[in-house]
């Protein structure tokens, strides 16, 4: 089966993880990767910068998929930016989900976002684009992550819980059900939010 080819935009830390989610997928072939003019031919595993930002207009004669993989820690723009730039250019953001995570048929998932690893997203939870759920994290019953978000590492969403956009919930964070998470919210780790 001929599988799709897709770009990723970033070549750090969190395109690492990224690039081993969409290889147990199988669904794409990595086509490269885009980052600052000055890493060009350099690689990320087996898998080359092939262009910077500057070239995105002239890589989507080429390619239709695109996923950020530029991670998000204390500010969410730069994801922002790119995403709009992408979605403006024309490039469609597919969902990545791990071979090895579980999302409910009854869940909802918008474009652009990552489910990384051992993820568990449950029945009636909203997930919207362009977020990462990151490694072991779970989206309880009715839960609704909103656009640009970072839900990281075993954290705990309850049921019923909203998180507005652009947050970032940090490692092993546990919500009481039914709360909301402010828009720009920074959840430190570790913390119980009630």
């Amino acid at each position: 089966m001929l599988k799709e080819k897709i770009i990723l935009i970033g070549g750090g830390g969190h395109c690492k993880s990224v690039i081993d989610v969409i290889e147990s997928q199988n669904r794409f072939e990595i086509a490269g990767i885009v980052d600052k003019k000055e890493l060009l031919g350099q690689k990320v595993f087996s898998y080359e910068v092939i262009a910077s930002d500057e070239q995105l207009q002239d890589l989507f004669h080429k390619y239709k998929y695109a996923v950020i993989t530029v991670g998000q820690l204390r500010s969410v723009d730069t994801r922002i930016v790119l995403f709009e730039k992408l979605k403006k250019i024309g490039f469609e953001f597919p969902v990545i989900t791990s071979s090895r995570a579980y999302v409910s048929k009854y869940a909802q998932v918008d474009e652009g976002t990552v489910v990384m690893h051992d993820v568990l997203i449950n029945a009636g939870a909203i997930i919207k684009r362009n977020c990462i759920i990151n490694n072991k994290a779970l989206i309880e019953h009715d839960a609704i992550i909103n656009e640009n978000c970072h839900i990281s590492t075993g954290a705990v969403i309850n049921g019923g819980v909203i998180v507005e956009k652009n947050c970032f919930v940090g490692s092993n964070v546990v919500t009481k059900q039914y709360i909301t998470i402010k828009e720009n919210s920074f959840i430190k780790a570790g913390s119980l939010q009630v």
